[in-house]
């Protein structure tokens, strides 16, 4: 069995969870503590991952990314080299199926945050933003970490989004999931067995990791 693959994956995943956890905080902040229009659109694109199938998120990915996008050409121009089929295609990829469980976890937490504590900081000055950071952040850690844990599972696991925008390029984009299905295709059943147990075992401790932060409510002081 090769570790490159589930290396790459644990990689990927990483670091796509910290975007979205970046991403997602911000997010969420904005659409628990704030009314703005367009906010039920915003909802719903940022949901539509968790439905839509994944070839058609890696198609829509591949149009925004692709070489003759603008997207695409302009980082072509100061890298010199197209992000479709790199690493960074699959760390997109895996941070577009992370995204819509780090917003939804971290949001119903920020929604939960006693208004009486974030009005009170505003009337003795504070900015929405020092608001943001110093009191519903902290009371929402819970949810957010839930979030993170369920978004690294469902970015460690990705598949058909990565395959369309970073290919399957052994050593290069492979990542685990996809070198399962060449182990199948390749009657490889010990080392896709090996590589999906250790994927599992993982996937299993950060699913029972979130599931216990949710139930978890931070408390106040």
């Amino acid at each position: 069995m090769s570790w490159a693959p589930l290396i790459l994956s644990f990689e990927v995943a990483a670091i796509a969870t910290l975007l979205a956890g970046a991403l997602g905080a911000g997010l969420a902040g904005a659409m628990a503590r704030a009314r703005f229009p367009g906010r039920d659109l915003l909802e719903v694109a940022i949901t539509a991952p968790m439905v839509l199938p994944p070839t058609v998120l890696g198609y829509y990915l591949l149009i925004v990314l692709g070489r003759e996008s603008a997207l695409g050409r302009v980082y072509e121009a100061v890298l010199g080299a197209p992000l479709v089929f790199t690493p960074a295609a699959a760390v997109l990829a895996a941070t577009l199926g992370a995204l819509p469980f780090v917003v939804k976890s971290a949001r119903a937490a920020m929604e939960d945050v006693d208004p009486a504590l974030t009005g009170a900081a505003a009337t003795l000055g504070a900015s929405p933003l020092r608001v943001f950071f110093t009191i519903v952040l902290p009371l929402s850690r819970n949810g957010l970490l839930a979030g993170l844990t369920l978004g690294f599972a469902r970015a460690l696991g990705d598949f058909g989004v990565t395959l369309m925008v970073a290919g399957n390029l052994p050593g290069h984009t492979q990542t685990g999931a996809l070198a399962i299905y060449d182990a199948v295709q390749a009657g490889r059943d010990a080392d896709a067995a090996g590589m999906a147990a250790v994927m599992s075992a993982v996937a299993v401790v950060a699913l029972y990791a979130g599931t216990k932060l949710v139930r978890r409510r931070t408390p106040a002081f």
